[in-house]
């Protein structure tokens, strides 16, 4: 278990970084376009804080996930373009590598190439470490034997086509709706149906979680991209 006094002095250094970059970002000679960006990330960041703190029940558990929560944050800025867009593929292999979950050996990704606007990207990202992190305290990733797949198409529909993800977990053990609502149910059921009007399930089955993601694929959300390598390998990688 952490040690309180160190847990308090970690939170504390956090909300310093934090005052420290609203400062800089004030006296800093950005563009308008990346000042508003950044402060939408840090908006958001400011809540996972929050509702971190609100669904841990001790110290040592809520610096542990908000750690977690804000790497997810911080890897989506580091996988994204010049135009702030992110790999789909790139953003759901690297969350699953973080807990050492490879492609190839316990984890499929399938599907095709997705470049994310920001706030999706990082909308998205907050919902794949949930989903991680659930199945490996939780669910079938926390076995051996556990394996998931991640699979994704773009399906015609009106107005907008849908962008349908699948979170499928198998080989695990039968896994339970939780008795208390927690911030990754939350993340998944309301933040993405708010922030990107999607429509979600989750499934507890017998083998693992099944959640299935369907979203409006707007300019807003995203593109696809298709390219010469995937359309000749279809095995939609980015």
């Amino acid at each position: 278990m952490t040690d309180p006094d160190d847990a308090a002095d970690q939170l504390a250094a956090l909300r310093a970084d934090n005052v420290r970059l609203r400062r800089l970002l004030d006296e800093a000679g950005m563009p308008d376009s990346l000042r508003h960006g950044v402060r939408n990330t840090m908006a958001m960041l400011r809540t996972i804080m929050h509702r971190s703190a609100e669904s841990a029940e001790e110290i040592d558990t809520y610096v542990a996930h908000l750690d977690g929560r804000l790497g997810a944050i911080a890897r989506v800025h580091a996988i994204t373009d010049a135009f702030g867009e992110a790999s789909l593929h790139t953003l759901v292999s690297d969350e699953l590598m973080v807990h050492l979950v490879r492609e190839g050996e316990r984890a499929t990704i399938a599907g095709p190439p997705v470049r994310l606007r920001p706030k999706a990207a990082q909308v998205l990202a907050m919902a794949l470490h949930e989903l991680t992190s659930n199945g490996i305290e939780h669910g079938s990733l926390a076995l051996p034997q556990g394996r998931v797949t991640v699979a994704w198409q773009i399906r015609p529909s009106e107005p907008e086509p849908i962008l349908a993800l699948m979170w499928n977990e198998t080989g695990g053990r039968e896994v339970a709706r939780p008795t208390r609502r927690g911030f990754g149910t939350t993340v998944i059921e309301d933040v993405l149906a708010y922030e990107l009007e999607a429509r979600s399930a989750l499934n507890y089955e017998l083998d693992g979680l099944h959640c299935s993601l369907l979203i409006p694929f707007t300019d807003q959300v995203g593109r696809m991209v298709i390219t010469e390598a995937w359309r000749d390998a279809g095995d939609g990688r980015d």
